[in-house]
């Protein structure tokens, strides 16, 4: 057992996330997602939908404050603005775990797909909600813990 890690991220998802670097990134989907067709790193975590899994990983994964948009969505085909459930509960989620001041872009879904196989890590979640993907990018640790913010 560890003090105050989330006891749902599991022994190998706790390892790649150390083992990323700053831009490394990794997507978060939804059930639906061709997880295994995009990686050779599939990590699961079942029985979790995207807020649960969401709020596990950036209780110890810093966020990007180098780019404009450390995590992205997938966009609904056709309605690239429209922002659905699944949307807006990874955007709380965000906003609650790591501040309130990071921007969530979007992706269109096919390069969205493209984008996905040049991730790190693919962690794919129980969440059976359409356009429930996200990717999510390493941002720096101050030698201090805390988060490199620009």
């Amino acid at each position: 057992m560890l003090i105050n890690v989330n006891p749902l991220l599991s022994p190998d998802i706790l390892a790649t996330l150390r083992s990323m670097g700053h831009g490394d990134r990794f997507v978060l989907s939804d059930a639906n997602f061709p997880s295994f067709s995009h990686t050779d790193n599939l990590l699961r975590m079942d029985g979790l939908n995207i807020p649960q899994a969401a709020e596990a990983l950036l209780s110890v994964f810093p966020l990007d404050s180098f780019i404009a948009e450390p995590v992205n969505r997938m966009e609904i085909d056709g309605k690239p603005d429209e922002i659905n459930d699944v949307h807006q509960d990874l955007i709380d989620t965000v906003h609650k775990v790591s501040g309130p001041n990071w921007k969530i872009g979007s992706i269109e879904r096919q390069q969205f797909y493209l984008e996905a196989k040049e991730t790190f890590a693919v962690i794919t979640t129980s969440d059976t909600r359409p356009y429930g993907c996200f990717i999510f990018t390493k941002g720096v640790l101050k030698p201090d813990g805390s988060v490199w913010m620009i």
